[in-house]
């Protein structure tokens, strides 16, 4: 049986793929490759989204959920590209930690030189590469595919499974995952990052631990109903201002964060569109010591 968190996987890939049909001047992401890692049937709503009303009413639905998710989605994921493509030349490796449907293994040049370790859950490893298999032929020799159970498995032993090694200067990503998490699998994860060899980088996401305690909605309550209420799948947030002690104890300095406010003034501005961006998540980049 698949664990709810593995259908949330195409929601924000389906965000990038609309992207696409924005003036490209304009575009916060730029993924031709986003449209084709989608199911079908998203495929088909995607490509209604080439005409303006029907890429604002989904827009506008997706709002409803939480205001300003959708130009959030985007500049993390702008900012995660930016920060990698920064590091080439100077990383060892790529590892992706809760990779989902992510294609930037596939699209970003450089990243064909080094080996890219792309982690997830079964579900989703399964379902991606039946998609590069579908549209590009074949995984490339430089990614490997690491299904693993973030609870239950070791994350260490995953990986080395698939040949990779903790002496490589590595570029971590963990994107829209550790809210998902139990602190001590956050705690887990960060114990296997402390073993990360000096030099390192990583860029994670989370949300804040105010909004998960209910104490601020910050615009997002139907978000709060169903993934705190509902079916209480996030559990795990930070405050900012906790982030660098958090990191310290692993080895790790914060190099930035970002959140509505940076990611306006980054992305947002210069392109010249009106998007609210939400403060439920933030960013963070990092080096190891």
């Amino acid at each position: 049986m698949a664990h709810p968190a593995s259908e949330t996987a195409v929601g924000p890939m389906t965000i990038v793929a609309t992207e696409q049909y924005e003036p490209e001047a304009q575009r916060i992401v730029q993924d031709e490759l986003a449209y084709h890692f989608l199911p079908p049937g998203v495929q088909r709503v995607v490509r209604l989204a080439r005409w303006r009303p029907m890429r604002n009413l989904l827009i506008g639905v997706t709002e409803k959920t939480a205001h300003g998710i959708w130009a959030s989605m985007l500049c993390r994921k702008r900012y995660i590209d930016d920060t990698l493509i920064a590091s080439l030349g100077v990383i060892d490796a790529l590892v992706n930690l809760g990779a989902g449907f992510d294609t930037r293994a596939y699209r970003i040049r450089g990243l064909a030189a080094i080996p890219a370790f792309e982690v997830d859950t079964p579900e989703n490893i399964a379902a991606k590469r039946a998609r590069l298999e579908a549209h590009v032929g074949q995984v490339p020799a430089t990614v490997r595919l690491v299904p693993i159970n973030f609870e239950q498995q070791e994350l260490a032993a995953a990986l080395a499974g698939q040949g990779y090694r903790a002496e490589q200067k590595t570029f971590f990503v963990w994107e829209a995952v550790t809210q998902y998490l139990s602190e001590a699998a956050v705690r887990s994860t960060f114990g296997f990052l402390a073993r990360a060899a000096s030099g390192s980088r990583l860029v994670f996401t989370y949300v804040r631990k105010d909004f998960i305690a209910g104490v601020t909605m910050y615009g997002a309550g139907p978000t709060y109903q169903r993934f705190r209420v509902k079916q209480p799948l996030w559990q795990f947030g930070l405050e900012p201002h906790q982030v660098p002690a958090f990191l310290r104890e692993y080895g790790w300095e914060e190099i930035e964060q970002l959140g509505s406010a940076e990611f306006t003034a980054r992305y947002i501005a210069p392109s010249g569109r009106a998007m609210p961006v939400s403060e439920i998540e933030r960013v963070v980049s990092a080096v190891k010591r």
